[in-house]
């Protein structure tokens, strides 16, 4: 009669020993859904991703533009201390105007396009430090990157009333010299032709009289 509920039991032991393998590979599938929807949820269910968020938020990013940011190390071009590549490009009359012929005075290089909003919020910052300024020599060139001359002259004439020069870079051969991947970018230039300091982004009067040595 001892042997009786010995036997009774195996079936259970079975049972045990056959379901463990079944919970286990249960267990890492659901770990494995989870891992899932934790990375690629948003886009399963259509919801719209962290970076599809931001763009709709910045235009300039949907855009295609480069928001303004400090620079990463990669490629920066032209470097502060360094000089100035030379460059020759035509103003809105077609009139030839080389860095070097500034030599002696104190230069800022402005790339910009009308398209870019930042560009626009910094042009009378950049206005007022000229009016202020050129007594003493300051020349702005504002290197327009690769928009029609009819369509800087509308921007900065009559738009912005600007008066510094504005210089059309047609083909972008001279921002991809300065190694420009965003806009605005500046750089000051003293009367040596050497760069004083390079700015990624927008500029605020502050920051260009600190630049100026103000």
């Amino acid at each position: 009669m001892a042997s009786e509920p010995e036997q009774g039991n195996r079936p259970q032991e079975s049972v045990r020993q056959s379901r463990n393998p079944i919970l286990l590979l249960a267990g890492f599938a659901l770990l494995g859904v989870a891992f899932v929807l934790l990375l690629f949820g948003s886009e399963l269910f259509g919801e719209p991703a962290p970076e599809a968020s931001v763009l709709e938020q910045v235009p300039q990013l949907s855009a295609g533009t480069l928001i303004p940011t400090v620079s990463s190390g990669v490629s920066e071009g032209p470097a502060v201390g360094e000089k100035a590549p030379d460059f020759t490009l035509e103003d809105l009359e077609g009139n030839a105007v080389s860095l070097s012929d500034f030599r002696g005075q104190p230069v800022i290089v402005n790339f910009w396009a009308s398209w870019c909003g930042p560009c626009e919020i910094e042009m009378p910052e950049l206005q007022e430090a000229y009016e202020a300024r050129r007594e003493t020599g300051l020349e702005v060139l504002a290197v327009n990157r690769e928009e029609p001359a009819a369509v800087v002259d509308e921007f900065f004439y009559d738009e912005l009333a600007l008066t510094f020069t504005p210089l059309l870079d047609t083909e972008a051969a001279v921002a991809d010299l300065y190694r420009v991947f965003n806009l605005p970018t500046t750089f000051f230039i003293d009367e040596t032709g050497t760069i004083t300091a390079v700015h990624r982004g927008p500029l605020t009067e502050n920051q260009i009289a600190r630049y100026l040595g103000d």
